[in-house]
């Protein structure tokens, strides 16, 4: 018994087949997609340096030594402050003190009242500052302005301990971390929400990435609102039912997903070793062929003594042997336009190393084969 189904049931069919293919389709393309969140930064939505200068105490016999004059006169200097006058010169032991530099990053739209980590960091010849207590230390941004106060007990994540003959030291002691120590004071103004246009700088410019991403602002507003006047620089103009609330704006662009375009780069590092390719990168129909030379020396000490009462010598001749090795490497044949696998394939069969890689790959990029960057760093 033959059963036919209706026309319109047999196209809803075929309409959800294309629908699930076109779903599937999307998934993948965003599968391998990256968000703008992740490739981008808003142009004046950045984190702000503050360093400053303090006194660590508390210390048990590993701070400053007596040559660190500057610890003797900061020293005094606060003690001064506090109200307490004493010359310099009358402070003998200051072992229990270490001076110190202060750093850490004022997040962007941080608010008066929270509390940031700061790295604590010797100056002077302190051996360990496990243990120290930082003293109340005002942070300043390069202009000069107080933002933080830090103040707070020092946590090393790590140890010295030895003696006159041997030393056991676990990570750097010298170095410290206050968590949540200092508490921010002044906040960095933003006129954020006031803004007509964002502005969208990309971490690694380049020309097509940027169109994709104003492409995608674009698609997603539904209109023109983003434009890429040059390879590193995106201009959103803030829609209009985004004005004084620009936040849910932001959210929407960052969470959409670009495929951001590279130069097909091979990277080498010398001193180590390591060879990082690109998978844009492509070589031309080129013949390869890679040899080892071995050469291996082994010297030995013959030692002549002469019979008793012979009034000889004894007599050392050495014995060299040398051992020359020469591999026998085959020629590999790569096409023209293969994909980074089959480079890889390749240079395999040759059994190269990592070393040898960078001597292939810079005689490739001699002989004008090599269709990508080489960078040797």
């Amino acid at each position: 018994m033959q059963i036919s189904l209706p026309f319109f049931i047999f196209n809803r069919i075929l309409s959800g087949f294309g629908l699930i293919s076109a779903v599937l389709i999307l998934s993948a393309v965003h599968a391998h997609a990256a968000r703008i969140k992740d490739v981008s930064d808003i142009k004046g939505v950045r984190e702000n340096q503050l360093v400053g200068y303090g006194l660590v105490v508390g210390l048990d016999g590993t701070g400053d030594s007596k040559k660190a004059q500057f610890t003797i006169l900061s020293m005094a200097s606060m003690l001064e402050k506090m109200g307490v006058t004493i010359d310099p010169k009358y402070i003998k032991n200051v072992d229990n003190v270490a001076a110190v530099m202060i750093t850490t990053d004022l997040p962007a739209f941080a608010r008066a009242g929270s509390r940031i980590d700061v790295l604590v960091s010797s100056m002077g010849d302190a051996e360990n500052l496990q243990g120290g207590t930082l003293l109340i230390t005002p942070l300043r941004a390069a202009d000069g302005n107080i933002y933080a106060v830090a103040q707070g007990p020092i946590s090393t994540g790590g140890f010295s301990a030895g003696g006159a003959g041997a030393k056991v030291q676990k990570n750097f002691p010298t170095v410290g971390r206050v968590v949540g120590g200092a508490l921010i004071e002044r906040e960095v103004p933003s006129n954020l929400n006031q803004k007509e246009t964002i502005t969208l700088t990309l971490h690694s410019p380049d020309f097509t990435t940027a169109s994709r991403v104003a492409e995608a602002i674009n698609a997603a507003l539904n209109s023109h609102f983003a434009r890429a006047p040059d390879p590193g620089t995106i201009h959103v103009k803030v829609p209009e039912k985004y004005r004084g609330n620009i936040v849910p704006l932001v959210t929407l662009i960052e969470g959409l997903g670009v495929i951001p375009d590279v130069v097909a780069k091979v990277v080498i590092n010398e001193r180590t070793g390591t060879v990082v390719m690109g998978s844009g990168v492509r070589i031309s129909t080129i013949a390869i062929a890679h040899g080892n030379l071995s050469i291996q020396v082994k010297e030995s000490a013959n030692v002549s003594q002469p019979l008793p009462f012979s009034e000889g010598e004894t007599v050392v001749v050495p014995d060299t042997n040398i051992s020359v090795e020469e591999g026998n490497s085959r020629l590999i044949l790569v096409e023209s336009g293969v994909s980074i696998g089959e480079v890889v394939k390749a240079l395999n069969a040759l059994g190269v190393s990592p070393r040898d890689l960078i001597s292939i790959f810079q005689s490739i990029k001699a002989a004008g084969a090599l269709q990508a960057k080489l960078e040797i760093i």
